[in-house]
């Protein structure tokens, strides 16, 4: 019997040491000749505590009958989701451990998940070989019984471990039992920003290795960009030969080096080749890629070509199952990733599903493989006792990173090995780093808690500010905190394994971080924080769904919706986040020049032509297409541009003079069908306005003509006791108020300055807030009527503070609103946003503009929004956010119609161009709500009309928002008209 695994030995869960009784760790693609899922339903019951178990479990006569039953792979937690979890409830904590901080005890207040199945060996089993079981992911501890006797135990919950059951198992009748704590020593490892979920999450198969069977491999496969060879050698465990038909290797012995004439593999050229090793106990397929990853010349190269990480960090989740996905989600995942321009996955914070890894090296992803490791709650304790630098730790820390690389040694998209993340300095963490080193020399090594990064290949951080990310490109940073190491450090390449943090609302600015990356050669991009909400489904009482996040399944310790910070929502909806990251992560940067009439196209991938992509053109006038072709551009090697003229059908469309705006967008899509998108796939655009009434046309030899005088405006008109009619709107001629628009009455109409607060303002919605923005009040100072116009004077202040707002509104006959606003007195804090809020007596249905869309955008987040016309449902506009915040904005918009029932319409015309919003719900509800129900139409429209908005950042997790993109308590003027 194992020590520590037997029924009434529960030590282990307390323990140091990785576990005993497993077998040594190796490569996913090492899976016998044979296997037997053992997915499925098991039979399980929920205990409390280590005093709530069941005795004699494991026992093959043992009565199970009055077990319930549990899909694996599975979390427990998440049992009977989208309705009331069955087993315990999820919990999610950043950084703070939902336990004491006492290692390696845990609380007494332990659960205990034990599973039961039985199982009957394939009539094919080789008898004579070897039966292993292997668990793909248990967390977080867990021990195993194979019928009655106890096989052994494990920590380290994102990890694969194999036992050798070969002793136990029969062809008949076998039970596999398996005991699962909630928590234990190992958990102090595995504090990873996510939900604590547990159970047998992975995977679990049973494995035949007969006599003679290849145990393990390793592949190198190399690749020499100066002579364009592959180098191939592969390690095997046990004699074998070695095929692969494509490069004409045929039955050679294993451990031989062989340089072949391969392409290469990359992000942008995924190459794979079909291998095999044979030996006397059967044969192992495998695909191979060629390619070298190094550090030269201070810059990170992918087989000899630098290269710039356009990524993101991935959490495995699904907002059902949790933890646990199929390969379909996985792929998914994959295939939306690759549509939107993504380069490069940091497996955050764990080794995933080795699946994802196999789609990966198919699909063409550059990954960074992290280990199962994080302490990041030590640092609410000074760093004390933190595991990575304690060497009763060592043996933990070591068994996690070998269990790591062997696992995935053979992914050729695996380019680094990540030690892990938030774990601290320490000694363990250099020592996993030594072990690397010795065992895989061809891989970089990352890990971004060291700031000296002494023994690490990159230069890693977190959320950089631009000014100090522009200093670290010119290799200007602070001097490390042990001067010996700077030389070392201020050689490195510099990534940021997360920025750009999507909670909500965002993130803004990943324009501004990408020009940065681009400045200087030292910087390789980064990685989003991060891909997915992780939020759980839910449904209401009455049957609404949402997603649920931290605080909702009633924990006492909880980090709230700090967790739902995705591009994509949970139920992979891209989010308009995403659709910035696949602009600003374009391949290809396009530039039209009007004036020289020209356009270029700058190649900003590593190694690939233009080959791949066609590109055309469209002018529209207005928002309206008239004319449309495609654009020969001839082939540019990165990072160099290729530049064209105008064709001739392009400039005969443009020949005539505009009634309109006319404007000219160019498309970057595929040329041909790929694995992840069929041809015309849009990858890049570009637009620039050619011409409009009154200016002339960019390279037009005459001016245009003037343009025709303005029609009178019709004087204003009274129209009923009290009341003045200016154009279509309808005011008190004695307090000014505003009572109609056209069709429609208005309930309500004012100056408005605040927004719902987006998880991205979280550090300045405090100074709004305390500064009393949600709780403007209104003084009328005066109204002026003249013959043709109605002004008038307000003051905006928040109760209790001196500063506030003068405004002046002048209406005039022709339906148009001047707004001027001045800040009186200091002002604390930035503004929230600045414009008008209409509150209409209708349920507006439709909206069409001319502007920017069709998404929503902000000052800093508008990239994946073009000019143009659009049209829109009402409810369409609003984006779902998880939390509900500010959201749907259309930016620049230069007209906008509104349309409620039977046709009624209102046309609202910017001076130049306006941003607005339209809604069913008030700001106020919108701020307090707390999921999407809650958002409950009032009946009314809420068209919210905005001169300016306050950036969106990401100062969630991450630098303050930057002064150009922040909205300073100024003075405005902006002028919109109204008509039917």
């Amino acid at each position: 019997m194992t020590e520590g695994a037997s029924p009434g030995d529960l030590s282990y869960v307390e323990s140091f040491g990785p576990g005993r009784g497993f077998v040594p760790a190796r490569a996913s693609q090492a899976r016998g000749s044979r296997q037997l899922s053992l997915n499925g339903t098991w039979k399980f019951r929920y205990g409390e505590s280590l005093r709530d178990l069941t005795p004699d479990f494991e026992a093959t006569d043992f009565d199970d009958g009055w077990f319930g039953d549990i899909a694996v792979p599975s979390c427990w937690q998440l049992a009977g989701v989208p309705g009331p979890p069955r087993y315990g409830a999820p919990a999610y904590t950043n950084v703070i451990y939902p336990f004491p901080v006492d290692p390696p005890r845990v609380p007494d207040h332990n659960p205990v998940g034990e599973y039961r199945r039985r199982f009957t060996l394939p009539p094919e089993w080789d008898s004579g070989g070897s039966t292993l079981v292997r668990f793909d992911g248990v967390d977080s501890c867990f021990a195993v019984f194979v019928n009655g006797a106890a096989v052994g135990h494990s920590m380290g919950s994102r990890l694969v471990r194999e036992f050798d059951i070969t002793r136990l198992v029969r062809h008949e009748n076998n039970v596999i039992a398996v005991r699962v704590h909630q928590w234990s020593a190992g958990s102090y490892l595995e504090d990873q920003d996510m939900w604590w979920l547990s159970g047998i999450f992975r995977a679990v198969t049973l494995i035949n290795e007969p006599a003679g069977a290849v145990r393990d491999f390793f592949v190198h496969a190399d690749y020499d960009p100066g002579h364009g060879a592959g180098i191939l050698r592969v390690e095997t465990s046990g004699p074998a030969t070695l095929s692969v038909p494509e490069l004409g290797i045929a039955g050679a012995a294993a451990g031989t080096e062989h340089y072949v004439a391969a392409e290469p593999w990359s992000d942008e050229h995924p190459r794979l080749y079909d291998a095999a090793l044979t030996s006397p106990g059967g044969d192992i397929r495998f695909r191979v890629g060629f390619r070298r990853i190094e550090v030269r010349d201070g810059q990170i190269r992918l087989n000899g070509h630098t290269v710039a990480f356009r990524g993101v960090n991935r959490h495995e989740w699904h907002p059902v199952t949790g933890r646990s996905l199929d390969e379909a989600t996985m792929r998914a995942d994959v295939v939306l990733m690759k549509q939107h321009n993504i380069n490069a996955v940091r497996t955050s914070h764990y080794p995933p599903d080795p699946r994802f890894l196999d789609l990966c090296d198919e699909y063409g992803l550059l990954v960074i493989d992290e280990c199962d490791l994080e302490t990041h709650g030590f640092a609410l304790a000074g760093w004390r006792n933190n595991p990575s630098d304690d060497p009763r730790w060592r043996p933990a820390c070591l068994d996690r990173i070998e269990r790591t690389v062997e696992r995935d040694k053979n992914h050729h998209s695996v380019i680094m090995w990540s030690l892990g993340n938030e774990a601290g300095t320490g000694r363990n963490l250099e020592q996993m780093a030594g072990w690397i080193r010795a065992r895989d020399p061809g891989r970089l090594i990352h890990y971004e808690g060291e700031p000296d990064a002494f023994y690490t290949d990159v230069y890693s951080r977190m959320y950089v500010d631009y000014g100090e990310l522009d200093a670290i490109g010119r290799r200007q940073e602070a001097v490390t905190a042990n001067p010996e190491h700077d030389e070392h450090r201020r050689g490195l390449p510099m990534m940021l394994c997360e920025y750009g943090h999507a909670m909500g609302n965002g993130p803004g600015g990943l324009a501004d971080y990408a020009e940065i990356f681009d400045r200087h050669p030292r910087l390789h991009g980064g990685f989003i924080w991060e891909w997915i909400d992780h939020g759980i489904a839910q449904t209401t009482p009455a049957g609404e769904p949402y997603f649920g996040y931290g605080g909702d399944f009633g924990e006492t310790v909880h980090d709230g919706n700090f967790v739902i910070d995705g591009l994509v929502f949970p139920d992979r909806t891209p989010s308009p986040g995403l659709l910035e990251a696949k602009a600003v992560f374009a391949p290809v940067a396009i530039t039209i020049d009007p004036g020289a009439r020209s356009i270029s196209v700058k190649n900003r991938q590593h190694t690939a032509g233009l080959h791949a992509y066609r590109f055309g053109w469209t002018v529209e006038d207005g928002g309206v297409p008239v004319a449309a072709g495609d654009l020969e551009m001839p082939n540019a090697p990165p990072p160099d541009a290729a530049t064209v003229g105008f064709p001739q059908a392009l400039t005969d469309a443009t020949a005539s003079a505009p009634e309109d705006e006319r404007w000219l967008t160019v498309t970057a899509s595929l040329a041909a069908d790929t694995a992840w998108a069929a041809a015309g796939h849009e990858i890049a655009f570009a637009q620039a306005l050619l011409a409009k009434p009154g200016l002339a046309q960019p390279g037009a030899a005459k001016p245009a003509e003037p343009a025709a005088p303005a029609e009178p405006a019709e004087p204003a008109s009274a129209v009923g006791t009290g009341d003045l009619a200016l154009g279509c709107a309808v005011l008190d001629r004695d307090t000014g108020e505003l009572r109609r628009l056209g069709p429609f009455g208005v309930h309500s109409a004012s100056l408005d300055f605040w927004r719902a607060p987006t998880d991205n303002d979280g550090r300045v919605a405090g100074a709004w807030r305390q500064a009393g923005l949600d709780r403007l009040e209104q003084k009328v100072l005066s109204v002026e009527r003249e013959p043709d116009a109605l002004r008038t004077r307000l003051r905006i202040a928040p109760a209790g503070a001196d500063f506030g707002m003068l405004a002046t509104l002048t209406w005039t006959a022709d339906g148009r609103l001047s707004v001027h606003v001045a800040p009186d007195g200091t002002w604390p804090c930035p503004l929230p946003k600045a414009g008008l809020r209409l509150v209409l007596d209708a349920a507006v249905e439709e909206v069409s503009w001319f502007g920017r869309g069709p998404g929503e955008a902000y000052r800093d987040t508008y990239h994946a929004t073009r000019v143009g016309r659009f049209t829109a449902s009402a409810g369409a506009l609003a984006t779902p956010y998880v939390r509900p915040q500010e959201n749907g904005n259309r930016m620049h918009a230069r007209n906008l119609t509104v349309t409620a029932a039977a046709g009624r319409a209102l046309t609202v015309t910017g001076d130049p161009h306006v941003d607005f919003t339209v809604r069913r719900w008030s700001s106020e509800l919108l701020t307090a709500a707390r999921h999407p129900p809650d958002l409950v139409p009032d009946g009314r429209t809420h068209l919210h009309l905005d001169t300016a908005h306050h950036g969106i950042g990401s100062a969630s997790c991450g630098p303050p928002l930057p002064s150009g993109h922040r909205l300073a308590a100024r003075t405005f003027g902006y002028a919109l008209g109204f008509s039917t």
